[in-house]
């Protein structure tokens, strides 16, 4: 299933303007520091509002300043994992994968939105979590219930922002594997952003690359990886400045 965003926004100092097409693959998002990468997923999925623009989603416009619309976060069919997993720290797993279908149009009897959390947590291999609180789980396991929480509205885009960041090298490794999976065969499009070459060689079929609120270059890692665009890119990939240099 093709889909695709575009935005023009402006929120502060940050002038954003991107257009992403995508699959059923996840697509992934890199760049430098303050080009807007977390940004732009926050506004994606409303939970930043611009000062400016418009931004679309498919066929749906959830944000345009200039016709007054802002389309409220949970009517925007789009599953967010910020960085840091935003756990509530006060319920259970199971309350906060359920959370999604306390509000809005997906609310739910209090029974059925914990069964159907449950059964999440048990596609996710994670259903001996359910009963315990965010402070006893690991980095890994944080991580899991956060996706379960992001999936049980059934999203049309799901967005995670640094997934694996926080991880040590062994979860992350573990985790990285499960995710690129689970995205690429049980789930619908994803775009994920990371700071880490290895998990975008893994995850992604796709990789944009947003430099200064711009999307700069686009391709598999392998295209971009033998040509780079810009020195970020070539850093990110580790290709000589010399090579770059015989490209010009």
């Amino acid at each position: 299933m093709s889909w695709n965003v575009e935005l023009h926004a402006r929120v502060g100092a940050l002038d954003l303007n991107v257009a992403i097409d995508g699959n059923d693959t996840p697509t992934v998002l890199v760049g430098p520091n303050g080009s807007g990468k977390t940004t732009l997923l926050r506004m994606i999925a409303g939970a930043h509002r611009p000062s400016s623009g418009r931004i679309r989603i498919g066929s749906m416009v959830v944000f345009d300043s200039n016709e007054d619309v802002d389309v409220p976060p949970e009517a925007r069919q789009v599953g967010y994992v910020p960085q840091g997993f935003g756990l509530f720290p006060h319920l259970p797993v199971t309350d906060n994968v359920a959370f999604g279908l306390s509000v809005g149009r997906r609310r739910q009897r209090r029974s059925d939105r914990r069964d159907a959390a449950a059964s999440l947590l048990a596609d996710l291999g994670c259903a001996h979590l359910a009963e315990r609180m965010p402070s006893e789980l690991s980095g890994g396991e944080k991580q899991r219930v956060a996706l379960a929480r992001a999936l049980i509205v059934q999203p049309k885009l799901l967005l995670l922002d640094e997934p694996l960041a926080t991880l040590d090298p062994g979860s992350r490794r573990k985790l990285r594997t499960f995710l690129a999976d689970h995205l690429k065969t049980k789930r619908g499009p994803a775009i994920v952003v990371t700071h880490d070459v290895r998990d975008a060689e893994v995850l992604g079929g796709e990789l944009f690359v947003l430099e200064k609120g711009r999307i700069v270059q686009h391709g598999t890692a392998e295209e971009l990886r033998a040509e780079p665009a810009t020195d970020f890119v070539a850093e990110f990939f580790d290709t000589p400045q010399s090579d770059i240099r015989g490209m010009a």
